[in-house]
Order: C-alpha cells, then structure tokens, then sequence
C-alpha cells in the first residue's frame, strides 16, 4: 500500500473504497475546517507543534502521542509554531475494522472508549512509538504477491498495539488537557452543556457580560475556528450518531440542536459528504 501525502485524498480514499488507508504528512498542507468524517481516525505526532480540537477538548500535541478519533467527533488542527508538523495518519472504515476482530478481540474498543468519557489522547513511550512506526512500515512497504494480506496484518498488529495501549491508560489518571484561558474553557463548556439549545451569538455574548464582537474574536484567537463552525460540526456529529442508531432525519435534525431542517440538510451534506437521507440508509444497510 502506498502512502498518500495529503490527508484529504486519504480519507476520501478510505470511504470510497471501505477499507483503510494511510497518509505521511510532513509539509504543511491547508488545514481543513472543523470537520467529521465517516471513517476512524489515528493520528500520530512525530515532531512539530500544533494544537487538536476534538469534540469538547483541546489538547497540546507533544511527540509520540496518538489521537483516536472516531466518526461522530469533529475535530481541528490549529497551528501554534511556524515548524513543519511531521505526522502519520491512518484513516479506517468502522465496518473493515469490525470485520477485522474476532469475538474475543475487539478491534474498535479504542474508538468507541466506553470507560474514558472524552479522552482522545494516548501519550507513547518510546518502544511502543517504534512499534506503530513499524507496523505502518510494514503496511506501506509491501509490494508484490500478498500484498493486500500483509498489509491487513500489519493493521491488525498495529491495531492490537493500539488497543493494548488504551486498556493500559483506562488504569491511570488521564492528564489535565491544554487549557485555553479561563474564559474561553467556560465559553467552550456553556456551548456543549446547551449544544441542542437555541444559542444565538447576542444571547451567548450576554451570558459572559462581553460584547458579540470581543466573543467572536477571542474564541477564533484561541480555537482558530469561529463559534458558528464549532457548532455546526458539533450538531452534525450529534445527528450522525443519532442517524445510526436509528433516528429518522426529522427527530436528528431536531435533537441535535438544528430549528431550519433546510440548513440541517445543507450543512450536513457539506460536511459528511452525503445528505443525512444516504447517511440514514447507509446505516440500515450496514
């Protein structure tokens, strides 16, 4: 398997053709906005600074750590230094990888975290940061006969690799994410407690005693996203979860916060790449 070099074309790769697929990301490319996407997502840090946005959380990005995000949860990578970001991302089909495990392994633990509420960050130490750089070795190296057998193999070492490294953490205290300044953390934390409320920019601005203008401005300052976008991408990752558990359009678009069914359809179309009716179907078929 060959790795791709930009991380949209890696992703796109791994939902059109429902399987798995690897890209290695040295050179800055545009940061996508805050987005949701169909797929499992493992994301390894080799060297450079950044800052990952993920659902409710921000988290400082150091060497050797691993993010596991899964479909429902959007996320952002913000820029904090001027160096090159060198990162490995895997990007993986939920149904392949379910495919994958056997009854007494469950692949997909790591990305459905029952036991950790929120936590998206695995910490490496060195050995275990040279295994998952073996293993995506493996995967992208293989040439020839058994190619595509030896690099599902190799996902699956990787995978067992990971999911060890999560059971291990499950037992120790998860450490404190970064933190923005104080007001922006509670700005952050009132959006989630009334995510599927009405939450309009003058009514938020009033519940901090600060202008809309100052509001909009800190929070771009510290997140790189507007409120607006967070939202959005917060809601839609609400309704994919609700569409695949079953709920019809109507009630998803309701429950997750959205009042214009119009701009439910529009902003989830644009944002998952198919209309939440496909999505829905999508689901029932699986």
């Amino acid at each position: 398997m060959t790795a791709f070099s930009n991380c949209k074309e890696a992703v796109q790769h791994c939902i059109t053709q429902k399987t798995f697929s690897v890209a290695y990301l040295f050179s800055e490319e545009k940061t996508m906005n805050l987005h949701v996407h169909d797929c499992y997502e493992l994301y390894f840090s080799i060297a450079g600074g950044k800052k990952f946005l993920i659902g409710g959380q921000c988290y400082g990005i150091e060497p050797g750590d691993l993010f596991v995000i899964n479909q429902y949860e959007s996320h952002y990578l913000q820029q904090v230094d001027a160096m090159a970001h060198e990162r490995i991302v895997l990007s993986i089909y939920p149904a392949y990888l379910q495919q994958l495990s056997s009854a007494q392994t469950d692949l997909t633990a790591c990305f459905r975290r029952q036991n950790r509420a929120g936590e998206n960050r695995l910490r490496l130490e060195k050995d275990a940061q040279k295994r998952f750089i073996y293993y995506v070795h493996k995967i992208t190296s293989t040439r020839g006969f058994g190619e595509d057998l030896l690099s599902e193999a190799a996902l699956v070492e990787l995978m067992v690799l990971v999911n060890q490294k999560f059971l291990e953490n499950q037992s120790i205290t998860a450490e404190q994410p970064f933190q923005y300044n104080e007001l922006v953390t509670k700005i952050i934390e009132y959006l989630n407690q009334h995510i599927t409320q009405s939450l309009a920019l003058d009514r938020l601005a009033a519940a901090f005693f600060i202008s809309k203008s100052y509001l909009c401005r800190i929070f771009k300052l510290e997140t790189g996203t507007t409120i607006v976008k967070y939202l959005t991408a917060r809601r839609i990752s609400i309704a994919k979860s609700l569409l695949a558990q079953g709920s019809s359009v109507t009630a998803a678009c309701e429950d997750c916060g959205f009042n214009d069914y119009a701009n439910f359809v529009k902003s989830f179309t644009k944002l998952v790449g198919i209309s939440p009716k496909q999505y829905a179907l999508g689901c029932a078929s699986r």
